[in-house]
């Protein structure tokens, strides 16, 4: 059941991300070939080693820069992106990130160890598949039971 769900086992480790000091127009492309609404903004703490600076999404690209007649060529993602970022541990329940997400009102949260480095992210989506899947296993225990009862009971 979800509840006793971590971070880190639900998490997608398919993180899509970009540096910080990306041409704001590359990371809507970026969005664009990778299908994604967001990515987290990483400065490099070592090689391969990724902090999470903070997130930009398609929708702070609209209001930020489309909305108000800027060039995303001459921006940076650092100079639109969101700095204060709800991250949660990979060791946090699942119940854990929910109230995270409600708290801060967002749908997509990173996830990272124990010394701050991203290792995934975790979606509403993510939490929906694995409820929709707990689900269904409630809906087959009932639908299987009484089939249970009549071998048991002739």
């Amino acid at each position: 059941m979800v509840e006793g769900l971590t971070a880190g086992q639900v998490c997608n480790r398919d993180v899509v991300w970009v540096h910080k000091t990306v041409a704001l127009n590359e990371a809507a492309r970026l969005m664009r070939e990778r299908h994604v609404g967001s990515l987290v903004a990483i400065e490099e703490a070592a090689p391969g080693k990724r902090l999470v600076a903070g997130m930009v999404t398609d929708r702070d690209i609209v209001l930020s820069v489309v909305a108000k007649d800027r060039d995303a060529r001459l921006l940076r993602v650092e100079d639109v992106m969101t700095t204060e970022v709800a991250c949660a541990r990979e060791t946090d329940s699942v119940l854990e990130v929910l109230a995270l997400m409600r708290r801060r009102g967002v749908r997509r949260v990173p996830v990272t160890d124990g010394h701050g480095l991203l290792i995934g992210i975790v979606a509403v989506d993510d939490l929906l598949t694995q409820l929709s899947n707990d689900l269904r296993s409630l809906v087959q225990l009932i639908t299987a039971q009484p089939g249970h009862e009549q071998l048991a009971r002739p």
